[in-house]
């Protein structure tokens, strides 16, 4: 797959406007009812890291970023600032954060997730691109060490033990994580407003599948 393990500035994402999308077809029927589906299993996310004024320096660092990723060829990794960690915005990440999984004694690899819940009703979203250095995991209740009883594909999101969970085991997780998209467009515009600053009217991204 055409992706760069790089970190699209998390200074120039900051502020920028986006969030998840979803797919629904829906049809009406001819009594008025409807009948709704869609062909997506996961949301896909969508951003704009333009937000008009930067300085000249934000400007180039953006058109440079562009240009190694050639356009739309390569994906690479976002830092969503308003969802970017295993557990709330205003908490700190623990190895308890997430549950993904319970053991059966025979699985070794296991994929980090993220649930989201409301009313009784939640979405497992598959976390790809977990950040260096952040990520702690549990069998109940107790930490467990890197490197000695896990490890972590960073490319991927996978965990992998070093022995199978036993059955029943509860597997917790936590960390900090990046989006991978790719640029939307093949073509971005600036122009200098001052000899300070420049703008940006528009640079879409969205998220690609891993």
């Amino acid at each position: 797959m055409n992706f760069h393990e790089v970190r699209f500035p998390a200074s120039l994402s900051f502020g920028s406007l986006g969030g998840p999308e979803r797919r629904t077809e829906v049809v009406t029927l001819a009594n008025g009812f409807e009948e709704r589906n869609t062909p997506w299993a996961h949301s896909r996310r969508r951003y704009d890291a333009g937000v008009g004024m930067r300085s000249l320096d934000d400007v180039e660092a953006m058109v440079a970023f562009f240009e190694a990723r050639q356009g739309q060829l390569y994906g690479f990794r976002w830092k969503d600032w308003a969802d970017f960690r295993s557990c709330k915005a205003s908490g700190e990440v623990t190895f308890e954060d997430q549950i993904i999984g319970r053991g059966d004694g025979v699985q070794t690899d296991w994929q980090l997730i993220k649930t989201y819940a409301s009313g009784g009703y939640d979405y497992a979203r598959p976390v790809a691109k977990p950040v260096l250095g952040t990520v702690l995991l549990g069998f109940d209740g107790i930490v467990l060490q890197e490197g000695v009883e896990w490890e972590i594909d960073l490319n991927t999101g996978v965990v992998s033990f070093g022995e199978a969970p036993d059955e029943g085991v509860e597997i917790t997780a936590g960390y900090e994580f990046d989006v991978p998209v790719r640029f939307a467009v093949d073509a971005i515009q600036t122009s200098v407003a001052s000899f300070q600053a420049g703008n940006v009217p528009s640079v879409p991204v969205v998220e690609v599948r891993v």
